[in-house]
């Protein structure tokens, strides 16, 4: 493996290719803290130096596992583990660890770059892994790619995916085939059953989601009055959360792509519902593809 490149606290990695500039921040969990083509934001972007933690940019990865870990807490193959609180005010673990750590810069080009992160087992996951991040940009199309290794002695549950959060305008809508939802339980934010649902076409606008969907093809269409996006993913579950919109804050929505059901791990069948096990050294991998188009 390459040895990481140098890079002080605080500096931005930017890529560019055509009319599209992405900015990530290694330091603060490999975040992209902007996304534009030619100057509009595709998501919540803001300038490098000014971000202060994942949570506030553009997008980051899910790893080593998405959304909500139930109580932070999970028991696996006849061992009970804990995960120490990640949220404040939250009484469950949220997105797993990458997010909230430095990453190494193992190479970088005008248009592509290789991050790692090499996990030890701590109180936030207990066990050792190493993930790599492959980023692209082409002149009308960003490709993300993951690779969780299992660099534990023992069998670990993984899951993988990406939290972007999409610049929310005026006529943002989305089009995506589903089939199924996950019903959230309002006083645990945890989901508690699977129920039929319609195909979603319709304005960000008039949606209240934070909930898992199954039966996506792997393509999902998002557009504007600016902008036209199709993405896609191997990753066969998706998040969508459409908030309303906060005075001061730059408004959004997300669609994320999922290789588990939320709080999966704590499920009676958790591969079932997308979990993986990876034996030692065992390989984990994910794409994500977004092409960009002007309206």
């Amino acid at each position: 493996m390459s040895e990481p490149l140098p890079m002080p606290n605080n500096a931005a990695l930017e890529l560019r290719a055509g009319a599209l500039h992405l900015a990530l921040r290694p330091d603060l969990g490999a975040a992209i803290a902007g996304l534009w083509c030619g100057g509009l934001p595709v998501l919540r972007s803001v300038e490098p130096s000014t971000l202060t933690g994942a949570r506030a940019s553009g997008g980051y990865v899910l790893a080593p596992y998405s959304n909500r870990l139930g109580w932070c807490r999970f028991r696996w193959q006849g061992q009970d583990y804990t995960t120490a609180p990640n949220t404040e005010g939250s009484p469950h673990s949220l997105h797993g660890v990458a997010f909230a750590r430095p990453w190494a810069v193992l190479s970088a080009s005008d248009d592509q770059a290789e991050l790692l992160y090499e996990h030890q087992a701590d109180a936030h996951w207990p066990f050792a892994f190493s993930l790599c991040q492959r980023l692209e940009l082409q002149p009308h199309v960003l490709r993300l790619g993951l690779s969780l290794r299992n660099t534990d002695s023992r069998a670990q549950p993984a899951g993988l995916g990406w939290h972007p959060y999409f610049h929310r305008r005026a006529r943002s809508r989305l089009n995506i085939d589903l089939t199924h939802r996950w019903v959230r339980d309002d006083a645990t934010q945890l989901p508690s059953h699977r129920v039929p649902h319609p195909d979603l076409h319709a304005d960000v606008a008039s949606l209240a989601f934070d909930h898992c969907f199954e039966g996506w093809p792997g393509a999902a269409g998002l557009e504007d009055e600016a902008l036209s996006l199709r993405l896609t993913s191997s990753l066969p579950y998706l998040v969508v959360f459409t908030p309303e919109p906060k005075p001061g804050q730059q408004p959004f929505y997300c669609v994320e792509p999922v290789s588990h059901v939320n709080n999966a791990l704590q499920m009676a069948d958790p591969a079932a519902h997308g979990l993986r096990t990876l034996a030692p050294g065992d390989v984990m991998d994910a794409t994500f593809t977004l092409d960009i188009r002007t309206a």
